[in-house]
């Protein structure tokens, strides 16, 4: 895999991604070139259009990102794939008009436009049906070598059978585990030489899953293995990288206090995200003022009760503050101070109620809270005090989510259907510790984009 601003891109993905601009950059020339000819007017040299070329180019990138045209899934169907694909390409068209009316100099012509968007999506199809299933192969993934045969390299070897993993297991070494859970692995008294053996497997990694490390951690083996140039990881911190979340199973307190996430110099970052929670919140409220009055009309209409919803929740610090949401639920759908989950077809909702929920309108509100500084649009989802003091008590680490700001979205909500339990909870934490450790922007114009997946395909929306 290859860290981009501290978030984990596989290589396959960077190399679809390099090659599909390559060809968006020669469909859009594909279309100037064919229209030109067309009217037998001269098409003249690229480099004299490069700004138009690279705007199409960037605008369909995006949605293909937006749409989750990179997801395992792409690699593995190419029926999926190209129902992707021509999602991205109409969400493309409408960037383009935007782009197009706000900077008029990038436009193409109407018919270079529509000849350069049946090119991409020709050659967008043509290279996933001809490259999908070798980037998505084992030519791919990493090998990896685990020392240990334990329940924690067990889970490791589950992983490894998951459609979409970016790595193999190619041998396990059992550490003298007095219940060993992974078959076949290889007894590390039977192995003369560790390094030799890690070698032999042609592994570029080894990770370390004892059940118990103190006392216990083979260091001269590690060293050995380490000087051969083979990289050596610790569970956590494997996990963390092939799952996009942080682990609560196997990382400990060390592990994150001695990590290299959870960087202090954000001050320009956060200066950045607050500008950009100003602008957006603002434009956002201001045009979709219509269809906030339109919704409006539709909850009075069908149930008794204000329009708006006030609810205390956590924020930043453990400070408590109101969220706003256009109302969803019966007036009555809960006692005075008890708090109770959202369930699955919850018969508390409202027709109204359920339509908003699933296309995310009853969320658009939270603009206010956001231009007030007391949200953000990109970070974990605020909990009702009443869920929290009891998540405080069953998962570690849960308060360390409230040192950043809250948002409307996140990285748990674009990866993880809504919960509803203690487990469902314990999952989505592990989702916004990573986001926590591994904040940039980078990763927030990742998950805005990627937002943009879960509105047209709703799971769980509750």
């Amino acid at each position: 895999m290859v860290r981009l601003f501290k978030h984990y891109v596989p290589h396959a993905v960077l190399l679809l991604g390099m090659v599909d601009l390559l060809l968006l950059l020669s469909a859009a020339e594909i279309g100037w070139v064919v229209r030109a000819h067309q009217i037998g007017a001269d098409a003249g040299s690229a480099a004299e259009r490069w700004p138009q070329l690279l705007s199409f180019a960037v605008a369909l990138q995006l949605a293909l990102v937006a749409v989750g045209g990179y997801g395992a899934a792409s690699f593995l169907s190419l029926r999926f794939a190209a129902a992707r694909l021509a999602v991205a390409i109409a969400l493309g068209v409408i960037f383009l008009s935007l782009i197009y009316f706000l900077v008029p100099p990038l436009a193409l012509w109407r018919s270079n436009l529509l000849y350069a968007m049946v090119a991409a999506s020709a050659l967008l199809v043509a290279v996933r049906a001809l490259l999908g299933r070798t980037l998505g192969g084992e030519r791919f993934k990493r090998r990896v070598v685990v020392l240990g045969a334990g329940a924690r390299a067990a889970r490791i070897e589950a992983l490894a059978e998951e459609p979409g993993i970016n790595f193999v297991a190619a041998g396990f070494v059992a550490m003298g585990e007095a219940r060993p859970q992974v078959t076949g692995a290889a007894p590390r008294d039977a192995i003369p030489n560790l390094a030799r053996h890690v070698l032999a497997l042609d592994a570029s990694e080894v990770v370390l899953a004892l059940e118990e490390r103190r006392n216990a951690l083979p260091l001269a083996d590690l060293l050995r293995v380490r000087t051969t140039g083979v990289r050596v990881f610790d569970i956590s911190t494997f996990l963390e990288r092939e799952t996009g979340r942080i682990d609560l199973n196997s990382v400990s307190p060390s592990a994150l206090i001695f990590s290299d996430g959870f960087d202090a110099g954000r001050l320009v970052s956060s200066a950045a995200k607050r500008a950009f929670d100003i602008a957006a919140s603002l434009l956002l409220l201001v045009l979709t003022l219509p269809l906030l009055l339109l919704t409006a009309v539709a909850i009075k209409l069908e149930s008794k009760g204000p329009v708006f919803y006030r609810q205390r929740r956590i924020g930043l610090y453990n400070d408590a503050f109101d969220i706003l949401k256009l109302r969803s639920m019966r007036q009555d759908a809960e006692t005075p101070g008890r708090a109770v989950w959202a369930a699955e077809d919850d018969p508390r909702i409202t027709r109204v109620g359920r339509l908003i929920r699933k296309i995310r309108i009853d969320e658009l509100p939270q603009c206010w809270t956001v231009l007030k500084g007391e949200m953000s649009f990109v970070g974990p989802r605020p909990e009702r005090p009443q869920f929290v003091a009891d998540l405080e008590h069953h998962l570690p680490y849960y308060a360390e989510r409230h040192m950043v700001k809250p948002g409307i979205t996140g990285w748990a909500q674009i990866n993880y259907p809504y919960g509803a339990s203690i487990d469902d909870a314990r999952h989505k934490l592990e989702y916004d510790l990573y986001y926590v450790k591994n904040y940039s922007p980078f990763l927030d114009l990742l998950i805005l984009l990627q937002t943009l997946k879960v509105v047209l395909w709703p799971a769980g929306a509750r």
